[in-house]
């Protein structure tokens, strides 16, 4: 009977600690982005000083449409670079919210199933048929979980 308590105590503590590294990952993950934001600005607003002073000494309005032109098609460049910068950091955090999420509940059903194989051992009339369909239902979740999670893993990685 000792033992449950420290079984549940493992548990939980494999939990907060795959929370605290999810939190973790997610004030990363917003300083990331927030400074691709920072730095994407600074970029726009020095771009647009320029612009504007090229703009002002243009000699004719064919000149300043064409600085113009260039400009948007700069600050354009800039917001895709950014944005796919952010897709990307989004992205590696689903994957890795994925991974952690099929590490927890193989983790967990493997720790489920040892507590229903001690549980079941103890009583007087053993019922293998129930642990096995059991641990079969198990089996498929997490190939299920593999299914879904292998997908995206691979498209990344390509």
């Amino acid at each position: 009977m000792a033992t449950k308590p420290r079984q549940f105590n493992e548990l939980h503590r494999k939990n907060m600690e795959s929370a605290v590294h999810l939190a973790q990952t997610s004030i990363e993950n917003l300083q990331a982005i927030v400074a691709i934001q920072m730095k994407v600005a600074n970029m726009l607003f020095q771009a647009n000083v320029d612009n504007a002073n090229a703009i002002a000494s243009a000699e004719d309005p064919q000149q300043a449409v064409t600085l113009r032109t260039q400009f948007t098609k700069k600050t354009m460049q800039t917001m895709i670079d950014a944005a796919r910068e952010i897709a990307e950091i989004g992205n590696d955090s689903r994957m890795e919210f994925s991974r952690l999420l099929v590490e927890q509940l193989a983790g967990g059903s493997n720790e489920m199933m040892a507590s229903f194989k001690t549980f079941f051992g103890t009583l007087p009339s053993q019922n293998s048929g129930f642990v096995e369909a059991m641990q079969q239902a198990m089996n498929q979740t997490n190939m299920a979980l593999n299914q879904l999670t292998d997908p995206a893993t691979r498209s990344n990685q390509a």
